[in-house]
């Protein structure tokens, strides 16, 4: 993220996550937010994870998105999910991977969020 405002609003919104958990109406609403910037900056990678994100958040009234298996990836592979952590702890971690995008192995696991909103979306 190169934008210095989405990056600030990021750091907050990681920040309040920490400081208070998920509170849905102000959380979903900085999502937003920042979706507008990363578009305005042309990632939509970022854009789409954000989006499902707080669609996500609305819908199901928390996070219910596991963080990615920590196994090592080769590029194209997809990975399962199965670590239990609860939904701040994941989203917690989305936010850092957010914050540096263009690392390989981030948008790879970035992309694997978008992958579990889809199959979470399909189950439910």
């Amino acid at each position: 993220m190169e934008n210095i405002k989405a990056q600030n609003l990021l750091n907050r919104i990681h920040r309040d996550l920490n400081r208070n958990g998920i509170i849905i109406n102000t959380l979903v609403k900085d999502l937003q937010e920042l979706r507008d910037l990363v578009v305005e900056e042309g990632n939509p990678l970022l854009a789409k994870v954000i989006r499902l994100a707080y669609e996500h958040i609305e819908a199901c009234e928390g996070f219910e998105i596991p963080i990615p298996d920590d196994e090592p990836i080769e590029e194209g592979e997809t990975t399962e999910i199965t670590e239990k952590t609860s939904g701040q702890e994941s989203l917690d971690y989305l936010f850092s991977l957010m914050a540096d995008p263009s690392n390989k192995v981030n948008e790879i696991e970035i992309r694997e969020y978008v992958n579990a909103f889809r199959a979470y979306e399909e189950e439910n």
